[in-house]
């Protein structure tokens, strides 16, 4: 990126060389040929970026060790990482304990002592419950929500609920890879026995035979490293001690009301004093498992992601937990993800990403250029989460459940410690430190039960965070290197981004925006290319070409700029036009050309006849002229007018 004294010093240089070409041009079909042209500075500086300081609560990635299944009966907020990160649960419901040593002189912590044992010998429905409500409103809503899912599942959703619940966690995840869950299957060798319901189901148990993630290790010579990185999720990502320190009992103990599905009901514990509810264990399972599989199959990331989810949601509608047991299931599960992820180092990671796109590529026949529009190549039809609007909302909504907000809704979001590994190759053209803003600037609101841990990995929207930044502040400098291939090469942002700061868009690489985009700072297109896909795509503030950039509209209307547009020399311009409004470029401000490239192109079957006038530029007003403009299937005649550019299609 210039310095700032480097961008103030620009514009007069640039301004000389566009009088010459002016000059030389020659003056027809333009009305002001005489006016020398002078280029706007770039937009200004809008300072140092944004940042995502670590918290400085205790980092689950530096203690993830101390969740440990056999310390379940005397873990607490202070010994265990993964009853810590759900102390929110506090704040609704306490739990009974009692001394191990009734003479101990540990002192009480977070109003507990620092030495308990089990003391839930009973459940709601017997009289002895393992604790106290402390907000009832949050309870009555949690268990609430149970009551009315199971009354009103479709018989669709009570077969989703019994195979994500008899059938391994790792093989469900898996049908949220989409058209390469085939692939992945055959690759990773993944098996399972449970793929129906069978009839006598509400009488027997069934267990699934299957082998889960697949073969991992030298066994699996083409997949194995990418199977060991899956299975290693699960280390240290107990979610027992969570139910024995808690002892929040499961839906269907609190109210009759909750029908479990019927052919679960062999599946329900007989001993419910040792069967908490919170946190859910198949949800914290899946989460895991889908976090990893996104992590080395990035072009699946949302939909990976929205899977896991997604199984989390089967387990209220089973009957079998509640919206709190499987909203903390995702926030331990992102934690404990991270932590492995760290713990697997950086070769290992990069070994099994490199080995997941080899094989998946072989086995579709396809290379690194058409993989990625294959991964995503799916329907409705035959992929559940092929519909963008829909998983989004799904998404939300499942981190939530639309339970109460209970505190003030708008504390700034903070990103825990090494969380920004969760984004490493699903945005490799960021730093580190970039990543945690977005993490930081696509976290959900502030208050909602469970959500609100010290370290922040309650309100972390790995969706929205795929989609790059949430808001711009300072200078934004992204720096895209196609020759590194993947989404460095070519990527796609959604979020609508608002905010005070500035985008500076360099390298080679390609970055579409899609989103209903406020951000006033600016933008400035200092190489590669920066697509606008929505008609306010690049904010409201001044967009600034280079000579090395380019600029396409491929808008569903008219792409907006709401300050100025400016274009120096070698820059480029492509309008991708339809029949009506779709991809011309209306500027609030001044319209500025110094040189370069309009190339025009058509959408949707889009075909004008010759002797078609079109404007394609309309400006508060125009100044300068195109080197060069190329219009698909046509000569042109241009005619510049004080506010605006309009071509006339020839044969």
């Amino acid at each position: 990126m210039h310095h700032a004294s480097q961008l103030r010093r620009l514009p007069l240089a640039i301004a000389i060389g566009a009088m010459l070409a002016l000059a030389a041009c020659g003056g027809s079909d333009h009305d002001n040929d005489d006016v020398a042209v002078v280029i706007p500075a770039a937009p200004a500086d809008q300072g140092a970026a944004d940042t995502a300081p670590v918290p400085t609560a205790t980092a689950f990635v530096d203690t993830a060790a101390t969740n440990q299944r056999g310390d379940a009966r005397y873990a607490t907020l202070t010994t265990n990482a993964g009853v810590r990160v759900l102390g929110g649960m506090l704040a609704i419901w306490k739990p009974l304990t009692e001394l191990v040593d009734a003479d101990s002189p540990a002192p009480a912590v977070d109003g507990f002592p620092a030495v308990v044992k089990s003391a839930w010998t009973g459940v709601p429905n017997d009289g002895t419950p393992g604790g106290t409500i402390v907000n009832a409103a949050v309870h009555n809503a949690n268990i609430d929500y149970v009551v009315k899912a199971t009354a009103s599942r479709t018989a669709e959703q009570a077969q989703l609920a019994y195979l994500d619940d008899r059938r391994s966690k790792g093989y469900s995840v898996t049908e949220g890879m989409g058209p390469l869950t085939s692939a992945w299957r055959a690759a990773s060798r993944a098996t399972t026995t449970i793929n129906d319901v069978p009839a006598n189901a509400t009488t027997v148990k069934y267990d699934d035979a299957g082998n889960n993630n697949g073969v991992g290790g030298d066994a699996n010579a083409d997949f194995g490293k990418v199977v060991d990185l899956v299975n290693s999720m699960g280390n240290n990502g107990s979610t027992e001690p969570a139910k024995r320190f808690y002892k929040y009992a499961r839906p269907f103990r609190w109210s009759t009301a909750v029908k479990v599905v019927p052919q679960l009901e062999p599946a329900k514990s007989t001993t419910p004093g040792t069967d908490g509810g919170f946190t859910s264990g198949h949800s914290a399972e899946a989460t895991r498992n889908a976090v990893a599989m996104a992590y080395v199959l990035p072009e699946r990331y949302q939909e990976l992601v929205g899977r896991g989810l997604e199984l989390g949601e089967s387990r209220i509608l089973a009957g079998m937990h509640s919206p709190l047991d499987v909203i903390s299931g995702r926030v331990q599960a992102q934690a404990v993800a991270a932590a492995n992820l760290l713990a697997a180092s950086t070769a290992t990671r990069a070994a099994a990403v490199t080995q997941a796109h080899t094989t998946l590529m072989k086995l579709t026949n396809t290379t690194t250029a058409t993989f990625p529009a294959f991964a995503v190549s799916g329907t409705p039809a035959n992929d559940r989460f092929a519909d963008y609007a829909t998983s989004k909302a799904n998404y939300i909504r499942r981190m939530t459940y639309g339970l109460p907000q209970i505190a003030a809704a708008n504390a700034p979001a903070v990103v825990p410690k090494d969380a920004e590994v969760l984004l490493e190759t699903r945005l490799p053209y960021l730093s580190d430190a970039q990543r945690r803003v977005v993490l930081k600037t696509t976290a959900i609101a502030s208050g909602y039960p469970v959500l609100d841990d010290a370290e922040g990995w309650g309100r972390l929207n790995l969706f929205a965070a795929a989609e790059g930044y949430g808001v711009f502040t300072g200078n934004v400098v992204l720096n895209m290197d196609a020759t590194k291939g993947g989404f460095s090469a070519a990527d796609r942002w959604r979020n609508d981004i608002t905010g005070t700061g500035k985008l500076v868009k360099q390298g080679t690489g390609a970055l579409k925006l899609g989103g209903k985009n406020g951000w006033t700072g600016g933008t400035q297109v200092e190489g590669g290319t920066l697509e606008a896909l929505s008609a306010t795509a690049f904010g409201t503030g001044d967009v600034y070409v280079t000579a090395a950039g380019t600029v396409i509209s491929n808008a569903p209307a008219a792409l907006a700029i709401g300050g100025k547009y400016t274009q120096l020399l070698g820059g480029t311009l492509e309008l991708r036009l339809g029949a009506t409004e779709q991809g011309r470029l209306t500027v609030a401000g001044a319209a500025t050309v110094g040189g370069g490239t309009l190339r025009i192109k058509f959408q949707d079957g889009y075909k004008p006849a010759a002797g078609t006038t079109l404007t394609v530029i309309s400006a508060a007003s125009f100044k300068g002229r195109f080197d060069t403009i190329t219009v698909d299937g046509h000569t042109v005649t241009p005619t510049y007018t004080s506010t605006g550019l309009q071509l006339r299609l020839g044969a």
